[in-house]
């Protein structure tokens, strides 16, 4: 299993697909999805696809969506090696098919109720066609997208996860601070290329539940998208004029203390300038984390994008950065009034 796309849903399609562009050195492709009631725009880099849609009228179902929730992700698309065995299994489990099995040229596919208002689409291609590949992107792949849901639903959503999509269990996190806390549960699928963690408060003014709240219901909280060099990428960003939460310096004096301190000082010093957080495990070859985060990219508080780096085949999700970014929001929550 390979995420195919993500759609997201919007009110502005031809803004988003320019804010992809401009900010983010996406290539805007051209697309044959729109219909008279919904406009369509969709941007790639490396593997990534992003579809991008705003209403043209009332009755488009992207009218409906922003009437419940603000703008953000509404589908995640998967290709699956079988289609009708794959749906077999999501209704043997009691999933919900929005829509069954379309022929189109060069692939099939069908849509399934997901969790709250998100749907999964499952593809399956009758050839791998690659997409058409721009020079040298800055992002190359989805690394992981991590899911939201109410408090006391984590564990109904690791069953519903594994059940369906055939998703196992990997790292679990408890992060407790001074003022609120979560719990995550990482799913992985069995190939190992979709990593899905997936988030419950464990508090009533954590962040988590404040996108609850601000998202009217479960959604997805941010995209993790791979780069090769995430000091130059951040750099390149930076002058864009992308927004991204900031770290305090005096985690980078933290982070020296810790064993097997893995950086030379020419390397920490870039890495702190860009303001990117650090994880390592002991004993692992140098295999190194990077790790930093958009402020939200919408009006409210919900959507942001991780951009990450995994040197040597760093695997999983390190505990120290996942604080971190916890923290970080934490910060944000205190700055809107939301956490006291």
């Amino acid at each position: 299993m390979e995420i195919a796309h993500v759609h997201f849903y919007v009110e502005n399609a031809k803004a988003w697909r320019n804010w992809f562009v401009d900010y983010l050195g996406f290539t805007a492709v051209a697309s044959e999805i729109s219909s008279s009631h919904t406009h369509t725009e969709t941007v790639q880099s490396g593997a990534i696809c992003f579809l991008l849609s705003s209403p043209l009228l009332p009755t488009s179902p992207v009218a409906q969506f922003l009437h419940q929730h603000p703008p953000g992700v509404a589908d995640i698309a998967f290709t699956v090696p079988n289609l009708e065995t794959a749906i077999a299994q999501a209704v043997a489990h009691g999933a919900t098919i929005l829509e069954p099995i379309q022929q189109y040229p060069g692939y099939k596919c069908s849509k399934i109720a997901a969790w709250g208002s998100m749907t999964h689409t499952l593809i399956e291609k009758d050839q791998t066609r690659p997409l058409q590949q721009e020079t040298r992107p800055i992002f190359t792949a989805i690394d992981h997208i991590v899911l939201n849901v109410a408090i006391g639903d984590l564990e109904r959503a690791v069953v519903w996860y594994s059940n369906i999509l055939d998703m196992q269990p990997q790292q679990v996190f408890k992060i407790k601070t001074e003022r609120s806390a979560l719990y995550s549960q990482v799913m992985v699928s069995p190939n190992g290329s979709v990593q899905l963690p997936i988030n419950e408060p464990a508090s009533s003014n954590s962040q988590i539940q404040e996108f609850l709240d601000v998202n009217r219901g479960p959604g997805i909280q941010h995209i993790a998208l791979r780069t090769s060099n995430l000091v130059s990428a951040i750099a390149k960003l930076r002058s864009r004029g992308l927004s991204l939460l900031s770290v305090p310096q005096t985690y980078y004096t933290q982070l020296k203390k810790r064993p097997e301190f893995p950086l030379s000082s020419l390397e920490l010093e870039a890495i702190a300038q860009q303001e990117i957080l650090v994880d390592w495990q002991a004993n692992t070859h140098n295999a190194l984390l990077l790790q930093i985060f958009t402020q939200p990219i919408f009006e409210q508080p919900t959507f942001f994008f991780e951009f990450i780096e995994r040197r040597f085949q760093a695997q999983g999700f390190g505990e120290g950065n996942f604080r971190a970014l916890f923290e970080a929001i934490e910060s944000e929550q205190i700055k809107r009034g939301t956490l006291s």
